[in-house]
């Protein structure tokens, strides 16, 4: 602290001595006359710069002063100034009055404040000299500049305090991490405040840094990612390049080694082994194994590829990408009874391999996989994977079709008993025996139904029915000549009428052909021929085109409708199966009207005889018949719309079918003459339901005499009476009138009754004035029923 106290009080006396030194050439500088000099402006006119009486150059003073008197930053003095105090100096601009201080007489400026350089590096003040009378400028005002002067007060700083960096493992000395930089806040162009050194606290002997530059570099070869993977390092930065008293900052730096592929992948054992049960099906994982790279990322990735070995072909690896591991998987199927164990030779080898360390390889490693094979309870085995029988169609019940063969394949040879799958045989055509597995049919065959039957037969265990095998068996059904050929369509001739002497035509009347269910070999060539009862006819012959048709002529001419119109020709038509099959089919050939030209007219017998119908006054006799009756209709129809309904409603008609309409509108609450309410009585009183009675009100009030309504008027019942007596003698007056009972208004009613028809209480007993309470809604009745005082003083 001591020694701080005595450098400080040290660089204060070097800014005084330079304050003054300062001072000392600015008044030397005050004292020497400065002469004006010409030049030339426009057109050779000579200007004249005026003299100026005072001038100074910059002054300078210390940062973080701390002393106890203000520090003399300078003196202005005019040449004009003859000491006598008439002339006052003023100071002006950035930190005048305030940090800078002027004394007007002597013009000594001093800075009052401690001033920080990293704060602000000047300040441009204004200076000038007027009558301290009149404050008139004797002097042009001028400019000048106070530099504060840096001292070494901030300490170098970092731009992160923390730095993350990476470089591969195996890296050459000398190679570049990172580099890390700090700034210092005091001036780089006075002294050495600024001038920075790196240098390395933490992190020897593996890094290094540069003095000047703060680039880290490695210092060992061969660093081992796998050994060490991140390191910590300190790196300090000291101004004053490095000298003792200096300021200094420090920084972190982790860097971590970056993987390569150094490392090949190694298995952990030489020989693994596995098994398989023979039972197992291609694709079936067998095992598994794993060769460790210490390497990451890419660098640790594996293959795995089969090399050698006598299961090469039955045996498969893949690889587990995500654990790194390779599965071998069964590529065929095994046998235990075959062999009963492989050995197979498996490579491990890296994906990607650096050249740079090639020289450390191999990157690969083989191992041994020896794989038994389990026996397995294995169901029985068809000597062929499917079975193709035949049968002649129409084959007594009982005939074999044909043998299925299967074995147990295990050493044990279990009996084999054989079923058919009855989902493939739903018309049981055929059985099985269980023990041999000869089919035999069931029934007689038919091709022509179906020429394929499909199967599935069973095989199972006798000792474990869980055990079983199926094997599709196609049965096809050989055809015999048991369908006699027939018409491929239902033919039928025509043939026009002709004389005697019409020469016949040479073209036939009709072409057939035949058509046989039974196959290739049973069926064509057709042979078409006429009966033998019939080979001379008289008017047809069939000849044989022998391209299976056949045509049909006529022999002769004259055919009539009248004598006959309808032929039927029988033929006999062969196939050609062994033996052959035969049928009589029978064409119908029909005589029919045609023109000049040969055309058909018309094939009908009634042709000649004429047609049965009404006669043209027949016709006419209906049709007038029918207008007679739509005119009778009508008039009907007018006559019943003119009727008029009688008005006088029968006796017997109910007279609730009558809907009545009136347009009259009573008086209202105030009409007090028209009928005397009293007379309607409330529904319920009849049933003996007492009706709510009015509350009596605490305190009794004498109603207005003058408005209480008249109970019982005789002028309004004999009103309603005559007008009943009249309305029942009147024969002729349908029963329009009714009376209605208004006079209840309903049960419940939270307000009570608004009504005194059935109060048992007088009028002088009632007091209306809460009806003043219940709003709005009742203030008509409360001014027809309320006291006389409140009348009188609404009125």
């Amino acid at each position: 602290m001591k020694e701080n106290y005595c450098l400080h009080a040290f660089l204060v006396c070097l800014g005084m001595m330079a304050n003054s030194q300062a001072f000392s050439t600015e008044k030397l500088n005050h004292l020497r006359p400065l002469h004006g000099h010409h030049e030339k402006g426009k057109e050779g006119q000579v200007l004249q710069r005026s003299k100026r009486g005072w001038v100074w150059n910059q002054f300078f003073v210390i940062e973080e002063y701390t002393g106890p008197d203000p520090v003399l930053v300078g003196r202005l003095h005019s040449d004009i100034d003859s000491g006598d105090g008439n002339i006052k100096y003023i100071l002006s601009g950035e930190g005048a009055g305030t940090i800078f201080v002027i004394d007007d007489k002597s013009g000594n400026i001093h800075a009052t404040k401690t001033l920080d350089r990293e704060e602000r590096a000047q300040y441009t003040l204004m200076a000038q000299a007027v009558d301290r009378d009149t404050n008139r400028p004797l002097e042009p005002p001028s400019e000048f500049i106070v530099k504060v002067q840096d001292i070494n007060d901030n300490p170098p700083e970092f731009l992160h305090e923390n730095y993350h960096a990476n470089v591969p493992e195996r890296s050459n000395v000398g190679t570049s991490v990172i580099q890390v930089t700090a700034s210092d806040a005091d001036d780089p162009t006075y002294g050495n405040s600024a001038k920075l050194v790196y240098s390395i606290l933490e992190g020897q002997p593996y890094f290094s840094v540069e003095a000047q530059t703060g680039i880290i570099r490695t210092a060992l070869p061969n660093m081992d990612r796998e050994a060490k993977e991140e390191y910590h390092v300190v790196i300090q930065a000291k101004d004053m390049g490095g000298h003792m008293g200096g300021l200094s900052g420090t920084t972190k730096v982790t860097i971590t080694l970056t993987d390569v592929n150094d490392n090949p992948p190694k298995f952990p054992q030489s020989v693994y082994q596995m098994s398989v049960s023979e039972a197992a099906v291609p694709g079936e994982e067998v095992g598994r194994l794993k060769a460790k790279d210490p390497d990451i990322g890419e660098n640790g990735l594996v293959t795995y590829n089969i090399i050698d070995g006598d299961g090469i072909e039955l045996f498969e690896i893949t690889t587990d990408y995500e654990t790194q591991e390779g599965v071998v998987k069964l590529k065929k199927p095994v046998d235990f009874e075959t062999k009963k164990a492989y050995s197979l030779k498996v490579e491990a080898a890296n994906v990607h391999i650096d050249p740079k360390f090639i020289s450390n390889g191999p990157f690969k490693d083989t191992v041994t996989v020896k794989i038994s094979v389990e026996d397995a309870d294995e169901p029985p085995m068809f000597l062929a994977p499917s079975y193709i029988h035949e049968v002649q169609e129409n084959a007594a019940a009982g005939t074999i079709v044909g043998r299925v063969h299967a074995k147990d394949p295990d050493a044990a040879g279990s009996p084999i008993r054989y079923t058919i799958d009855r989902h493939t045989d739903l018309d049981r055509y055929f059985n099985i025996g269980q023990e041999d597995g000869f089919i035999k049919t069931t029934k007689p065959l038919d091709r022509e139904e179906t020429a394929w039957l499909n199967i599935s037969v069973l095989a199972t265990e006798f000792h474990n029915r869980h055990q079983e095998a199926k094997v599709p068996v196609a049965i096809r059904v050989i055809d015999v000549n048991d369908n006699a050929p027939k018409f491929a369509a239902p033919y039928e001739g025509f043939i026009c009428e002709s004389d005697q002497t019409k020469p016949v035509s040479n073209q036939p009347i009709v072409s057939i052909s035949a058509d046989d269910k039974d196959d290739t070999a049973n069926g064509p060539r057709f042979l078409f021929t006429l009966p033998p009862e019939i080979v001379h006819n008289p008017n047809f012959t069939v000849r044989d085109n022998r391209d299976n048709t056949a045509g049909i002529y006529v022999k002769r001419g004259g055919f009539s409708r009248q004598k006959q119109d309808l032929y039927l020709l029988p033929i006999v038509i062969s196939d050609g199966g062994i033996p052959p099959m035969s049928s009589t089919n029978t064409l119908t050939i029909k005589v029919c009207g045609c023109d000049v030209n040969g055309a058909l007219l018309s094939c009908n017998a009634e042709a000649y005889v004429l047609n049965a119908g009404l006669s043209t006054g027949a016709l006419v006799a209906i049709l007038a018949c029918i207008v007679i009756l739509l005119v009778i209709v009508v008039l009907f129809v007018t006559l019943r719309r003119q009727k008029k309904e009688p008005l006088i409603v029968f006796e017997e008609e109910d007279v609730r079918e009558n809907i009545i309409t009136y347009d009259d509108e009573g008086g209202g609450e105030e009409d007090t003459e028209a009928f005397d309410i009293a007379t309607l009585q409330n529904p319920d009183g009849i049933n003996g339901f007492i009706p709510r009675k009015d509350i009596k009100p605490e305190y009794q009030y004498m109603p207005r005499p003058g408005l209480r309504p008249a109970p019982n008027s005789v002028d309004v019942d004999d009103f309603i009476n005559t007008r009943i007596q009249e309305a029942d003698n009147d024969p002729t007056a349908p029963p329009y009138d009714s009376i209605q009972i208004y006079g209840y208004e309903g049960r419940g009613s939270v307000a009570g009754s608004l009504s005194s028809l059935e109060s048992a209480t007088t009028d002088s007993d009632l007091d209306y004035d809460y009806l003043q309470n219940w709003g709005p809604r009742f203030k008509k009745l409360a001014d027809l029923y309320g006291s006389k005082d409140t009348f009188d003083d609404d009125s």
